[in-house]
């Protein structure tokens, strides 16, 4: 007959085992990790200079459909006093992005379409983080446009059938 005090031991320590030690023996991992790899916990928040330099292109460009909903909570003076504190309309949209279409729509709030390098991405998140945080939540939709599609396939449909 085997010696079942170790298996017993065992069994005791590792599953029957003080719920604090447990999180303790998970915690400590985890806080050495963070501990010794600081860049792993942090994301790089500078632009490079060059980066703002660069023109939208065909071949680099990226349409961005931001969506600022206010905090209704809040009067519109309240709003409009902390983004000017936050410098929301120095810093959104940054110097060199287009504005294809900014558009008020009730019940939703502010539409922006805007036409950017894809280099450039990162600088109007940046924007949007450091100056609408607080008074807008915001959702970010690439976008493209459908118009000569649509109107190439009307074209086409229309086409192929004379009788409309």
């Amino acid at each position: 007959m085997p010696d079942t005090t170790l298996l017993k031991f065992i069994t005791c320590k590792v599953f029957k085992m003080n719920p604090f030690n447990a999180l303790i023996s998970l915690l400590i991992p985890l806080l050495l990790s963070i501990a010794l790899l600081p860049g792993a916990a942090t994301a790089n928040t500078t632009v490079p200079a060059s980066v703002n330099t660069v023109a939208a292109t065909p071949d680099n460009a990226i349409m961005l459909t931001v969506f600022l909903k206010h905090d209704q909570s809040r009067p519109l003076s309240e709003l409009k006093t902390q983004l000017a504190k936050q410098a929301f309309h120095k810093a959104f949209p940054p110097a060199g992005v287009e504005v294809v279409s900014w558009n008020v729509t009730m019940g939703i709030g502010q539409i922006v379409v805007l036409r950017l390098p894809a280099s450039r991405l990162v600088e109007v998140n940046l924007a949007i983080e450091r100056t609408a945080w607080g008074v807008y939540t915001t959702e970010f939709y690439p976008t493209y446009d459908f118009r000569p599609i649509a109107q190439a396939e009307q074209i086409q449909a229309r086409q192929a059938d004379p009788a409309q």
